[in-house]
């Protein structure tokens, strides 16, 4: 298991919110913590302890007033660790080339593909010609349903008909790179992990794969080491004291490379 950080952005500032509190109208989201500092400064903190293929989320859709800065402020952190953080948020064929140009490793893409409900091929095939393989990450975030998750879409708040299972990672894998994987219900909240979804990842997901949402305790990476057979990588966000939760940075790399 790796660490991954995060960096998310909304308004132009780094933040930790809560899961599926996001909404465009308003831009409103409730909030864990805003970070004085800018995102290049945790960039160079990454870069510094040699953490790769964290994630940096623009959290503001393009049509917002705030979409500029918090565009920027990605920017800047890219440029800060070249190669060394993945990005999403609205990510297109048509934008995937200027993110990779200016040093993002990868880019992550959800709503592009996943749309009214449905996965479409076609738009994953142009994706993966815009961006390569190799440069491309899924997010599959994912909320249960009747006994089974199923991929969110449009700041987590629309279902899809698209079930995550081992079926549905296998066709997918072809297309990427990696998945990255938020457990919805339990994102921001820094009350526990979704152990079923953990499990369902480490049984059946075949290329690199980061779980996010939830993790408060060292009890919870103890048991995504377990869950997830070494092949699942972890991030936390509101749980981190970089971003004012009590589990210490240092002391979660400490017990990641163990």
């Amino acid at each position: 298991m790796k660490f991954r950080p995060c960096i998310d952005i909304h308004n132009g500032k780094v933040k930790q919110i809560v899961g599926g509190s996001l909404k465009d109208q308003g831009d409103e989201a409730k909030e864990n913590l805003v970070a004085v500092q800018d995102a290049a400064f945790f960039a160079c903190l990454y870069q510094e302890k040699k953490l790769k293929g964290g994630h940096i989320i623009l959290l503001n859709p393009s049509s917002s007033e705030y979409y500029q800065q918090t565009r920027e402020q990605a920017i800047e952190a890219l440029k800060a660790y070249p190669g060394g953080l993945q990005i999403g948020g609205g990510i297109n064929p048509f934008n995937a080339e200027d993110f990779l140009k200016v040093g993002a490793s990868h880019v992550i893409v959800t709503s592009y593909v996943f749309k009214d409900g449905l996965l479409h091929y076609d738009k994953l095939k142009e994706m993966k010609s815009a961006a390569g393989k190799e440069h491309l990450v899924l997010d599959l975030s994912c909320k249960k349903r009747e006994g089974s998750y199923y991929i969110v879409t449009d700041r987590w708040q629309k279902y899809t008909d698209v079930k995550l299972c081992g079926e549905t990672m296998e066709k997918l894998a072809d297309y990427c790179d990696e998945f990255l994987i938020h457990a919805v219900d339990v994102e921001g909240k820094s009350q526990g992990i979704e152990p079923e979804l953990a499990a369902i990842l480490g049984r059946e997901c075949a290329i690199p794969v980061t779980y996010a949402g939830g993790v408060h305790n060292f009890q919870d990476l103890e048991q995504l080491k377990q869950l997830g057979n070494g092949r699942i990588d972890v991030t936390i966000g509101s749980a981190l004291d970089l971003f004012g939760g009590s589990m210490k940075f240092e002391e979660v790399l400490a017990f990641i490379n163990e």
